[in-house]
């Protein structure tokens, strides 16, 4: 079952990401086979040996301790420490000696002591590695693009409008799920030791949980513009301001509320590295079921507004070719797509049998979506905007003419200065410039 491809990521990149750094001492697993080796040669003779036959004698066996014990008994002991894991190891101490250990420790300990890292694990890493910094420069295009966007929809008063405001929470949804996205990466795989001996500390958990939350915020807002969108073409009375206030519960308040809920889960059943592993599937339904419902609304809301739209060209005697009409609903149906976030949808029921390769084409391709949708949100809904870009061709003309007007009175009056010229001339600069001013802007 599909879930982002930023969430899924993550497990991988720190295993990566661990191969390169410096392994401190007191986490090499051979310097702690061999403090345990002393501590148990220490340990044995202490304790000592009747040495008679009714005894089977303590043993290093390079990965247990184990203690003097009688004919007859039963010893257990602890998986390596170095392995980080609950299991147990048994022997029978007979006549004969001691048994071989069981079960095997591949399996107490669920490790492969033998297993190596295998090419396609290296093809597989350096995979990753590309996909990281793919994803990295199309982020960092999004953030750039939508901090303007974002900058250009507050400061001109005059597109300020309900409509721009739901804008301008989508793009700084994206511009959150960006900058916590370079967050989680600098958290997870910048320092060399922050994951001490694999003790993962709180901060990587609530980078994950925080960059969790921005993805479903991301998604929710999507769904905000919508229904917003269907709203406009299929109510003729529609409280704009009222819906806001709606719109900023559903866009911040519902993701909160299914992060705290996952969050949880997570701490009670599944409190394991950085949050990112899926032992438990049930606690990843918790973040794949709003998100596929935000998906499949949008869709829905997607299809009846080109229902709408299709209905109104059939209905309305419109001048023109028809084919310019159906041209432009094409047109604004291919904006819609990238503002609904319609293309997850291409990833949203991708099945768990896929072979490796394609899984690696398609999570490639859906990471360049989700990383430059930002991007592309920005250029077609500002940068593009005829209304954005008549505002700022009026403050640029408006700009010039201050600079004219600013120049133009100084040339005046050091010509007048030099002639000599008197009261009357002065008077007539100063009435000049409020003239054009006022006409023009």
């Amino acid at each position: 079952m599909w879930i982002p491809s930023e969430l899924a990521l993550v497990a991988f990149l720190l295993e990566c990401s661990s191969h390169a750094r410096a392994i401190p001492p007191e986490c090499d697993p051979n310097y702690i086979l061999h403090q345990d080796e002393v501590d148990c040669m220490e340990l044995l003779r202490i304790n000592g040996s009747s040495s008679s036959l009714q005894e089977c004698r303590g043993l290093w066996d390079h990965l247990n301790c184990w203690p003097h014990a009688l004919v007859g008994e039963v010893v257990s002991q602890p998986c390596p420490r170095f392995l980080h894991t609950t299991g147990r190891v048994f022997r029978n101490c007979t006549e004969h000696g001691w048994t071989e250990p069981y079960p095997p420790h591949e399996i107490a300990c669920e490790y492969g002591f033998n297993e190596s890292l295998p090419l396609e694990a290296l093809r597989s890493q350096s995979y990753f590695l590309v996909v990281r910094v793919m994803y990295s420069v199309g982020y960092a295009a999004s953030l750039a693009s939508l901090t303007i966007a974002v900058t250009i929809l507050s400061l001109f008063r005059r597109l300020h409008c309900t409509r721009n405001f739901v804008h301008i929470q989508l793009f700084l949804s994206f511009i959150l799920r960006a900058a916590l996205i370079f967050i989680r990466d600098s958290v997870l795989f910048s320092s060399e030791d922050h994951f001490h001996c694999g003790i993962y500390p709180v901060s990587c958990k609530l980078a994950t949980a925080l960059t969790n939350y921005c993805i479903m915020a991301n998604y929710s807002w999507l769904l905000a513009e919508g229904h917003y969108l269907y709203s406009l073409v299929s109510v003729s009375l529609f409280s704009q301001r009222r819906h806001l206030w709606w719109y900023i519960i559903l866009g911040w308040g519902s993701p909160m509320v299914i992060i705290i809920g996952w969050s949880c889960a997570r701490y009670l059943h599944e409190d394991e590295g950085c949050w990112e592993t899926r032992r438990h599937e049930w606690i990843w339904w918790i973040l794949r079921v709003p998100v596929l419902l935000f998906i499949i609304v949008n869709l829905i809301f997607f299809l009846c507004i080109i229902k709408i739209l299709l209905a109104k060209l059939r209905t309305q005697d419109m001048p023109g070719n028809e084919f310019n009409h159906y041209r432009k609903l094409a047109k604004s149906s291919f904006l819609l797509v990238s503002l609904f976030g319609l293309h997850y949808i291409l990833f949203a029921f991708l099945p768990n049998q896929v072979d490796d390769k394609s899984y690696e084409i398609w999570n490639f391709i859906e990471l360049a979506f989700a990383s430059t949708q930002g991007f592309v949100v920005a250029v077609l809904y500002c940068f593009l905007n005829g209304e954005v870009q008549n505002e700022i061709q009026r403050r640029w003309r408006r700009w010039r003419l201050r600079q004219r007007l600013q120049v133009g009175p100084r040339r005046q009056c050091g010509s007048i200065s030099q002639s000599g010229g008197g009261p009357t001339n002065i008077s007539l600069l100063n009435k000049r410039p409020n003239t054009p001013q006022s006409s023009l802007v």
